[in-house]
């Protein structure tokens, strides 16, 4: 293989890297969106921001389909906490709002796991 060959080869596996990452960022804004909707519910009739036995399955099952993927499930792992510390800051912004509407979680910025 060339230069030319290898620099062409590159410019391809980074277009395939940058429309992935596109695609992770719409998968997660829409996420988002969904937990949003779940904080707000939870805020308005009174549940609790984290729900543990909640996180450890969806931990569980993304943990299996990472390895099914043959992705390091202690990555994926390490991803979702990442995930869901973040949903639930914004369950607990929402549930400390004034009231838990859609108003008050939207200028809170509200994104949540589920």
């Amino acid at each position: 293989m060339n230069e030319a060959d290898v620099k062409n080869l590159l410019s391809q596996y980074r277009a395939s890297i940058d429309n992935i990452d596109a695609a992770l960022v719409h998968m997660l804004a829409e996420r988002f969106r969904c937990t949003q909707a779940v904080g707000v519910l939870k805020a308005t009739h009174g549940l609790p921001p984290a729900d543990p036995a909640r996180e450890q399955t969806q931990i569980a099952r993304l943990r299996r389909l990472a390895d099914e993927a043959q992705l390091d499930p202690d990555f994926a792992e390490k991803f979702l906490n990442f995930i869901i510390r973040e949903v639930i800051r914004h369950h607990e912004a929402i549930a400390a709002s004034s009231n838990g509407t859609e108003n008050s979680a939207a200028s809170s910025g509200g994104q949540q796991t589920s």
